[in-house]
């Protein structure tokens, strides 16, 4: 892939990766308190940063650098990418279904539309999986595979439209979880082929649909960057309605990759839920304005345990 294809790829999984300390922590004070003597990226998830306070520890067992759910399945749809060539929906569901089912390599929280996928698909035999096998769920689940798909679909937008559908529907067949992730792609599409971020932005917003459309505009018109306040705005928590917002609104306003990452953690809730298809967005839009020096820190590029295998898979394709 080129370099800001990659980039896109890579940078959505590192920031997942990096919000996985302090992911469903909902107390903006408490992060500020953490961030002031250990940072914010790459932590420990430990119990002590959550006690009384608003939140969930859901990655417990997890060390630092590994991923969530939501950088298991980007990652799932990079290598699935690298062994197809392109999507192929029975095989995805297989594979899907391998990976996070009973026995599968996923160890970890499993989220909602995750846990009804996979009712629906395990006792199926592939050739029997229905092409809507998702939950109607809303959440950020919804936009997890899309960094692979857009980086490497070599296509029309219309046609990138057609089958960011078809994968939303996979994991959530809802409505606005499919608005949510074409505005979300095409966005991605207009980085990767050169747009500046605002253009970009705007652009995508007629895919948005009526609900999601004037959040984002709101999202837009913010003057500057403070991730916190756009969270306190528009929601903290795991519903695109809430995520998507603060997700423009950082890849709008950001100057760079780390910046964006790290306004995101600082934000809370669904830290992890928005770094997918943010770190995308802003490494993309890095790697485009300046191809000489590749947007994601090398520091945390090593941090991150996939890296191998997601490198592999990028140098498959």
């Amino acid at each position: 892939m080129k370099n800001a294809n990659t980039a896109a790829v890579l940078g959505a999984l590192v920031a997942d990766s990096a919000a996985l300390g302090l992911h469903w922590l909902y107390d903006q004070t408490r992060i500020a308190e953490i961030e002031a003597v250990k940072g914010l990226a790459f932590l420990q998830p430990e119990a002590v940063h959550y006690a009384e306070k608003r939140g969930y520890l859901a990655h417990g067992r997890k060390a630092p650098g590994e991923s969530t759910g939501y950088g298991e399945v980007c990652l799932l749809m990079l290598k699935h990418l690298a062994k197809h060539g392109n999507f192929n929906r029975i095989e995805y569901q297989t594979e899907y279904r391998a990976h996070f089912g009973p026995g599968g390599e996923f160890i970890g929280y499993i989220d909602s539309p995750t846990r009804l996928t996979l009712r629906k698909l395990l006792f199926l035999e592939p050739a029997e999986f229905p092409a809507v096998s998702g939950a109607d769920d809303d959440q950020h689940p919804a936009l997890s595979a899309l960094p692979a798909l857009v980086a490497t679909h070599g296509g029309t937008l219309e046609d990138l439209m057609k089958r960011t559908e078809e994968v939303v529907r996979v994991t959530n067949n809802n409505e606005l979880a499919v608005a949510a992730a074409q505005c979300s792609s095409a966005a991605l599409f207009k980085l990767l082929n050169g747009i500046p971020m605002t253009q970009a932005l705007t652009d995508a917003l007629p895919f948005a649909g009526n609900t999601l459309q004037p959040l984002l505009e709101q999202a837009l018109a913010m003057p500057k960057l403070d991730g916190v306040a756009a969270a306190e705005r528009f929601g903290l928590a795991c519903h695109v309605t809430e995520g998507l917002p603060v997700i423009f609104h950082i890849a709008q306003q950001a100057t760079d990759y780390r910046t964006a990452v790290e306004s995101n953690i600082r934000a809370g809730g669904d830290s992890c839920g928005r770094a997918i298809m943010l770190g995308a967005m802003a490494a993309a839009h890095r790697a485009m304005q300046d191809n000489s020096e590749f947007p994601v820190p090398l520091s945390w590029l090593g941090r991150y345990r996939n890296l191998a295998a997601a490198a592999d898979a990028c140098t498959a394709l």
